[in-house]
C-alpha cells in the first residue's frame, strides 16, 4: 500500500527513516549501486519528497504503527 512520507528521522546507526503518514517507518538509504537515492543525503532533497509515497509493506500486513 503507498503512503506518504510526512518525516524523517535517523535511527541509532545515523541512517535516515521515513515517517509514514500511515504510522509506520521505513529506511531511505543511498547505498549504491543498489539503492540510488541522492536526495535522501541533503535537507533540501529530503524535503523534496515530503509527500512522496513509499509503498508499505506493513500496511499490507496489518502491523501495528511504529510510532
Amino acid at each position: 500500500m503507498k503512503q506518504a512520507i510526512k518525516n524523517y528521522h535517523k535511527d541509532e546507526h545515523n541512517d535516515w527513516v521515513a515517517e509514514l503518514h500511515c504510522g509506520h517507518c521505513q529506511h531511505v538509504r543511498h547505498n549504491p549501486p543498489w539503492v540510488n537515492r541522492v536526495w535522501v543525503e541533503t535537507e533540501q532533497g529530503r524535503k523534496s519528497k515530503l509527500g512522496s509515497e513509499l509503498n508499505c509493506i506493513k500496511c499490507d500486513r496489518g502491523d501495528p504503527a511504529d510510532i
